[in-house]
């Protein structure tokens, strides 16, 4: 997936490991981020939370979840948490290209906040 959105023009950084993970986002504003449910790690955190984490840091950073585990309460649930769009794996990487450019191309989201 790294070397498909690189030759496409996109810059990328990856993570396996959701410490990996959590220090990227804390040190990079990014307009999407793709994650799975399952990262390895040395904790045993919700899958949920790196969406908790990035909603927080940056509100309009658009989030797709790529994962072999979805079931609709799981997907759901993404969307409670903050995800722009839940993709069951195995899906082709040109339909993920399709997703990001929409979320890329779709308006910024509205903060939910209260001012």
């Amino acid at each position: 997936m790294s070397e498909y959105f690189s030759l496409h023009g996109y810059r990328v950084d990856t993570a396996r490991e959701l410490e990996e993970a959590e220090k990227l986002i804390e040190a990079t504003e990014y307009k999407v981020v793709i994650q799975d449910l399952r990262l390895t790690t040395t904790r045993n955190p919700d899958g949920l939370d790196i969406i908790k984490m990035i909603r927080s840091q940056n509100p309009q950073t658009r989030i797709i979840v790529l994962t072999a585990y979805g079931s609709t309460e799981m997907e759901d649930e993404a969307r409670r948490c903050g995800a722009d769009a839940f993709l069951r794996k195995p899906k082709p990487l040109s339909q993920v290209a399709q997703v990001v450019q929409g979320l890329l191309e779709a308006p910024p989201k509205q903060s939910t906040r209260p001012a």
